[in-house]
């Protein structure tokens, strides 16, 4: 296998993560009437910029963030390069009357017509989840460290559809040695998001599988492991540490970085997968994070002592580690119970690091 340029991975645009939100909805509706609007004028910068005025005007974001969700709708292939035309089914998807019927539409529409190569001015044939799928198919089971692995295979260059096992560990091998895994944390993150949401797609701890191949294997078990969270009880887990926020600091903000984004994670301190139902519902068991920061503590490159005092993982870089080292958790969020949560993702960070 040839040396990786590991500027050269799996690159996807992440401005929304919902994709059965109203912003999302609301910007694929703006970007579908305007490409039938102006379907015969060619693309130009000029006719960009006017699709991002319109977005704007739903969406009240700025620049970068409406550029940003402009080619995520193309990654995605709800969209097509050069706003000339969209997928055949993705009107459909805007008015699915269930979120149900639209994960299978989002399925259909990212496996045949997702390329994150694309962007609204650049077309491209690689399609990597279609890559990734085909690999699963041949395997069964992909890890975690098999799926970020596969963000490193150049498919362009690559002679099938998929990648045979035996070569698939040289690029695992490849990607902790160059440190791949720690400082894409962000990237990983949202290869992740979209295959969550996948139909008949899911994860078992950290590995994927088909939905009918885990109930095959893990029986009775696969309920119990593959659990789907409430999104009625998770909206209000969130609202109850959106309020803690406003209660301590008079504003929901990420209670790390004091910034108030304009999206925040309600991060689950023990993994969901792990908690019973009063758990997995807990806000003790919950912090309001930044993507960046949910990033690191969900995959376990940082934990916290009971004094808030933040702890690195032997697998992070020394960059990260002096970027962020003097944030810290005020005392006054760390009430015994989440303490008591923090023990235990404490425990599985040490865990990690010493099978790493």
């Amino acid at each position: 296998m040839q040396q990786q340029n590991y500027e050269e991975y799996w690159k996807l645009t992440n401005a929304f993560t919902d994709y059965n939100g109203k912003k999302f909805l609301e910007t694929l509706a703006v970007c579908i009437k305007f490409i039938d609007d102006f379907r015969d004028e060619h693309y130009s910068e000029e006719k960009y910029n006017r699709l991002q005025l319109k977005v704007e005007k739903v969406n009240q974001i700025n620049l970068i963030s409406i550029r940003k969700s402009i080619n995520q709708l193309v990654k995605m292939g709800f969209i097509n390069s050069f706003l000339l035309s969209y997928h055949p089914q993705a009107k459909e998807y805007i008015e699915a009357k269930t979120n149900k019927k639209r994960e299978t539409l989002l399925s259909k529409i990212i496996y045949s017509n997702s390329s994150f190569n694309r962007a609204v001015n650049n077309e491209s044939s690689i399609k990597q989840i279609n890559f990734l799928i085909q690999t699963l198919i041949g395997k069964g089971k992909l890890s975690k460290e098999e799926i970020i692995a596969l963000m490193l295979v150049d498919i362009e260059k690559h002679n099938e559809s998929f990648i045979k096992s035996e070569e698939l560990q040289k690029y695992v091998k490849e990607a902790k040695e160059s440190g791949f895994i720690e400082r894409k944390y962000n990237q990983i993150g949202y290869l992740y998001n979209i295959l969550g949401k996948l139909d008949d797609l899911v994860f078992v701890k950290d590995d994927l599988y088909f939905r009918e191949d885990a109930q095959q294997i893990f029986g009775e078990d696969f309920k119990a492991v593959t659990k789907r969270r409430d999104p009625y009880l998770h909206r209000l887990y969130k609202n109850q540490l959106q309020e803690e926020c406003e209660e301590v600091y008079g504003n929901a903000m990420c209670v790390l970085e004091k910034l108030s984004y304009p999206v925040l994670i309600a991060s689950h301190i023990k993994p969901f997968i792990e908690s019973n139902d009063i758990e997995a519902y807990d806000p003790n068991n919950g912090l309001l994070l930044s993507r960046t920061i949910d990033s690191l503590f969900d995959l376990k490159y940082i934990s916290f002592t009971d004094k808030g005092k933040i702890i690195f993982s032997k697998r992070l870089s020394k960059d990260v580690v002096k970027f962020w080292k003097g944030y810290y958790l005020d005392e006054s969020i760390l009430s015994d119970q989440r303490k008591k949560y923090l023990a235990y993702h404490r425990e599985l960070l040490t865990k990690i690091d010493d099978a790493a």
